[in-house]
């Protein structure tokens, strides 16, 4: 495979597109096994390879719950790719690399209408997306296209610690990743932003906090 990245634009704001090249020709459709033996055979951080590993579990029990199946007898289609596993291990990888410690993110955007996939059409989100999102708010839209995929709801699902709000910080750098659709409603787009935690580092929600009192009488 190859990596490409190109400077694109969407609603005139500039962006870096990523696109994964398939060069080997194959269409396999792997289990989570064989995905945790490329990953494992990799010269990788260990880091890396956990952090890869989580997500790619996380899909397994997510797909496996959407079609009433064991996670050992998922076959991984359009994931199971190497677009896909590029996709989950480069992310992990970027994360290893920049020293990211702490992951937030806003509300996820939920898309309307169907998407075709190996399994037939499917309403969206699609049903292993939605078995991700599980715990994790997400936001109504009226745009029939699919806005967060199985690769991108795993691997958010996975590494964030907190979704709302941005939380305090002070920013020292931002990215624009553009995706595949030139989306008429809105940018299509992923904005992150890198910065230091400032002030109680919250994300913007309340914390609870339990106070434990006794008295000790002689």
């Amino acid at each position: 495979w190859e990596l490409s990245a190109s400077h694109v634009k969407r609603h005139a704001i500039a962006a870096t597109k990523v696109d994964v090249e398939d060069n080997s020709g194959e269409h396999a459709h792997r289990h989570l096994s064989d995905i945790a033996t490329i990953v494992e055979a990799s010269t990788l951080d260990d880091e890396i390879k956990r952090t890869s590993m989580r997500i790619f579990t996380r899909l397994a029990d997510a797909e496996a719950a959407a079609h009433r199946m064991t996670r050992e007898e998922i076959h991984f289609h359009e994931v199971g790719a190497i677009d896909s596993i590029v996709d989950i291990v480069g992310a992990a990888t970027a994360l290893h690399l920049m020293g990211i410690q702490e992951v937030y993110a806003s509300p996820i955007p939920a898309g309307r209408g169907f998407v075709k996939c190996a399994h037939g059409l499917m309403p969206l989100p699609a049903p292993g997306t939605m078995e991700l999102l599980k715990g994790v708010p997400i936001e109504p839209s009226d745009i029939e296209k699919e806005l967060v995929t199985p690769t991108g709801a795993a691997i958010i699902a996975t590494v964030a610690c907190g979704f709302g709000a941005i939380p305090r910080m002070t920013v020292d750098a931002i990215g624009y990743g553009a995706g595949g659709r030139d989306l008429e409603a809105q940018p299509n787009m992923l904005r992150a932003l890198i910065g230091t935690k400032t002030g109680d580092g919250g994300s913007g929600v309340a914390d609870s906090i339990t106070i434990v009192q006794t008295n000790i009488d002689d």
